[in-house]
């Protein structure tokens, strides 16, 4: 990219500054404002239906002390995921969304893409096979729209034989031993807390486009779209899409 480059935006769990995270509300408000990226997480529920969910239980999100593991997907839809501690009832009720009615729901805003984030935790309690066979079944019909990521690089590669959605690693480091796996998975987007990268390095250069996070403030989106960063995710989107420079690059839905 040139000095002048200008990133992509992507929503980190929606808009999660201002809304509660991977919620209905926080996910509508960062399409609202011209997203053309989403990211959000997703749990596998006791009946093998997809949540989005960050935590392994609703304790954090919904002041519910209940695993998403002991809970079939009708009981978790049945929680609001509102974060009563952090925002209060502002947005109380806030139903968890299903993995299913948010892929439907996207269909609608045919420029907008979303990295589905499938959760260690949930790949460790039902093991990595049953969750991608089912995981895939739901986001097979959308795949143009969707690229499944994670931190569990064998995960990716059993995906990468059995599905044709485009991949994401997420890196727990970023090192010379992290790069080599990166050459030798080979996926579409390497993802990286722009924390981990040294200030006098560029990202590598390989055959994936780079996503970093959490950036919060216009003057780091730009700095490191000229350092070759394309997609920059914020928890704080609808504030981003608001500056006039990234504004230029925000999806128009015509809604």
């Amino acid at each position: 990219m040139g000095t002048d480059a200008i990133p992509l935006l992507v929503g980190h769990r929606g808009d999660m500054v201002q809304y509660p995270e991977n919620s209905w509300p926080g996910l509508r408000a960062a399409v609202a404002a011209g997203a053309c990226w989403l990211e959000f997480d997703v749990q596998m529920c006791a009946d093998g239906r997809f949540v989005l969910l960050h935590d392994a239980d609703f304790r954090r999100t919904a002041g519910v002390p209940r695993s998403v593991f002991d809970l079939d997907a009708p009981a978790c839809r049945g929680i609001s995921v509102h974060e009563p501690e952090r925002l209060g009832e502002r947005f109380s009720p806030a139903p968890t969304p299903l993995l299913e009615e948010v892929l439907t729901w996207l269909a609608a805003y045919p420029q907008v893409r979303a990295m589905v984030e499938i959760k260690t935790e949930s790949l460790q309690q039902f093991g990595r096979e049953v969750v991608l066979e089912a995981l895939f079944d739901v986001m097979f019909g959308h795949r143009e729209q969707c690229v499944l990521i994670s931190f569990d690089a064998e995960a990716l590669r059993l995906a990468r034989d059995k599905a044709e959605l485009a991949l994401g690693w997420v890196l727990l480091q970023y090192d010379a031993d992290q790069r080599r796996r990166a050459e030798a998975l080979r996926p579409d987007y390497l993802i990286c807390n722009q924390k981990k990268i040294p200030d006098d390095e560029s990202p590598w250069r390989g055959d994936w486009q780079w996503m970093l996070y959490d950036i919060r403030e216009a003057r780091q989106a730009l700095a490191w779209a000229r350092r070759g960063v394309g997609l920059i995710e914020s928890g704080d989107i609808c504030r981003l899409l608001k500056h006039p420079r990234l504004a230029t690059r925000a999806c128009r839905h015509g809604r």
